[in-house]
């Protein structure tokens, strides 16, 4: 019988340090850690910690929100983990699966999550398309480039004198945004 802990934050620059503090607080033995949305359970670290857990064990989360964005996926871990006899316990929410009360909870407020998120996201749009209308949304703006000063160090690249990190760097670009360029403008690095 193990405490085990489910973290996730939403991108790699956001902490799970408030996370990591409940689950040291709590005596957890093990945690898992992924640091992607939430959208759906497709995520390495929630996949590891499904088959990790075994009879006995409780899976804890300080909140259900970091489990699960969807009802749907939310009963679906909890029946999976119920299936091999381990309990789950969120506690912001404050309840506990193994009992009848503590899924009723967990469904209702699985519930109430999706639907403000989805409310959000309505008003998200609603606030765009008027915003748009008013002339007053642009969009995403383009990332500044300069074609000549990518061709001059693309250059130096494919020359082999600088690798294409030092490029990037350099162009302040990102791998995919740069070799789109790349191929754009013709420059592939030949490899001997």
């Amino acid at each position: 019988m193990a405490l085990i802990g489910y973290a996730r934050v939403s991108t790699d620059g956001q902490n799970e340090a408030r996370q990591m503090e409940a689950f040291k607080s709590l005596g957890v033995e093990k945690v898992f850690i992924d640091k992607q949305s939430g959208k759906d359970a497709v995520r390495p670290q929630l996949t590891a910690m499904r088959e990790y857990v075994r009879e006995g064990d409780t899976v804890i989360v300080t909140e259900y929100a970091r489990l699960a964005r969807s009802v749907r996926d939310l009963l679906n871990i909890v029946d999976e983990l119920s299936a091999k006899g381990v309990q789950l316990i969120s506690q912001k929410e404050n309840f506990d699966t193994s009992t009848p009360q503590g899924k009723l909870m967990l469904t209702v407020f699985a519930g109430l999550a999706e639907f403000e998120r989805e409310m959000i996201l309505e008003r998200q749009r609603e606030g765009i398309a008027i915003a748009k209308a008013e002339g007053k949304y642009k969009g995403r703006q383009p990332l500044p480039f300069d074609e000549k000063e990518f061709k001059r160090e693309c250059e130096k690249w494919v020359k082999g004198s600088q690798t294409a990190v030092d490029t990037m760097k350099k162009l302040g670009m990102k791998p995919n945004r740069f070799y789109r360029y790349a191929k754009k403008y013709g420059f592939n690095r030949v490899y001997a």
